[in-house]
């Protein structure tokens, strides 16, 4: 018997970025009433499909549901008549397939990253639209504050309402200015697909596959912009990699130890067709360069032929650019693996401190891989809990779980 919870779940984990995008459009911009709507709409649907049965078409059936519910909504507003009248007139009821939105998705994020919001509200607002993130876990994107970044989030939605800010793809003038945020939320979007912050899934092939097409739409949009091209080459070199990052029993599977052959080589091509592209464009800035770095893992045939000189060499340009922690961190174990663990834990000691990876799991656990690689066990186990204690990812756990019983037996 189909559970009408699991249904609901698994509709919101593939749907929810295409929902939230229809129903901004219904409701004029208005995000908040967006998201209002689709809890409102799931709220129906636990307590309707238990009694009438699942329908054919899950979505549209929340789809529809959500429209009604904007609709009466804006209807009892008096100051929200005219997003009542503009989603009637407007708005077509959805089509009975799975093509629910085509690129509303592409008008929600370039709404979402309007120059007139700061860069992270920007960027937190569409992680929320597009990929029904929490706060907390947009705020460990970005390692930030959750109630610092809430209270920004609610700042930028109104702003958004308050200035008029159109939903729309905007124009060749216009869209330079939004570039960079666009290209930001589209890779975060990748990321949360490629390594989920929660959950017992570490790949959500879904959000993956979204993002790359919603990168490929925006190069098509831009396309003599070098980091438009170098994100399509991004996306495409990191999903090369995504059958081997678990096992069997979904367990993580580090770089350096996965099955090459199982790489999608279709997927590479079209990576490094991408970066060759973007290479040619004037200006190439720090997706480009995280490209390139990608492609030097994807040409290597064995994880001891990867040019770990001419990767070290790309984190010097990258973090010249795009001085952020996490940059730093990926410098640090670039050198360790080209120049040894303990030049790694050196440059390791120069981000400690940071408030930004204190919160995170990924600076204790690249400490304790290279006490572990130095045989320094007891160090290795101590920075094991460490990272334990502030990991979410279930199949993450469970790696460094394994990883700290192999120390503290040795």
């Amino acid at each position: 018997m189909t559970d009408p919870g699991a249904v609901v779940a698994g509709v919101m984990r593939r749907e929810h970025g295409r929902l939230m995008a229809a129903l901004t459009r219904v409701t004029g911009g208005d995000l908040h009433a967006a998201e209002d709507a689709l809890h409102h709409a799931v709220v129906a649907a636990l307590e309707q499909w238990p009694r009438a049965g699942v329908p054919d078409n899950p979505a549209a059936w929340l789809m529809r549901a959500g429209r009604n519910k904007a609709i009466d909504a804006a209807r009892r507003a008096t100051t929200a008549q005219r997003f009542a009248d503009h989603a009637e007139r407007d708005v077509p009821e959805p089509p009975p397939d799975d093509d629910l939105i085509g690129d509303e998705q592409l008008r929600l994020i370039c709404t979402c990253c309007h120059p007139a919001l700061a860069l992270d509200a920007r960027v937190g607002l569409t992680l929320r639209a597009v990929c029904g993130l929490t706060t907390e876990e947009i705020a460990r994107c970005f390692l930030l504050d959750p109630r610092a970044l809430a209270q920004r989030l609610v700042r930028a939605q109104r702003k958004i309402l308050e200035a008029g800010i159109p939903y729309e793809v905007p124009g060749p003038a216009e869209l330079p200015a939004r570039l960079d945020a666009v290209t930001r939320v589209i890779y975060l979007v990748y990321t949360e697909g490629y390594a989920a912050t929660r959950g017992d899934h570490l790949v959500r092939t879904d959000l993956c596959v979204e993002a790359i097409r919603l990168a490929e739409t925006v190069a098509d949009l831009a396309p003599d912009d070098a980091e438009a091209r170098g994100l399509v080459a991004l996306l495409h070199l990191q999903h090369a990699r995504r059958h081997a990052r678990v096992d069997a029993r979904g367990r993580l599977v580090l770089l350096e130890d996965q099955d090459r052959s199982s790489w999608d080589r279709d997927a590479a091509r079209s990576g490094a067709l991408a970066l060759r592209r973007a290479m040619r464009c004037p200006s190439p800035g720090r997706l480009v360069l995280q490209a390139a770095i990608a492609w030097e893992h994807v040409r290597a045939p064995s994880a001891s032929d990867t040019d770990w000189t001419e990767i070290l060499a790309l984190y010097d340009l990258l973090i010249q650019v795009e001085p952020t922690s996490v940059v730093a961190l990926n410098r640090a174990v670039a050198v360790a693996m080209a120049r040894g663990p303990r030049a790694g834990l050196d440059a390791l000691a120069a981000l400690d401190g940071d408030p930004h990876l204190e919160r995170g799991h990924l600076l204790a656990a690249a400490r304790a891989d290279l006490h572990r690689r130095l045989g320094e066990t007891v160090d290795a186990a101590r920075w094991y809990r460490v990272a334990l204690d502030r990991v979410t990812s279930g199949p993450e756990r469970v790696f460094l779980e394994e990883r700290l019983i192999g120390v503290e037996g040795s």
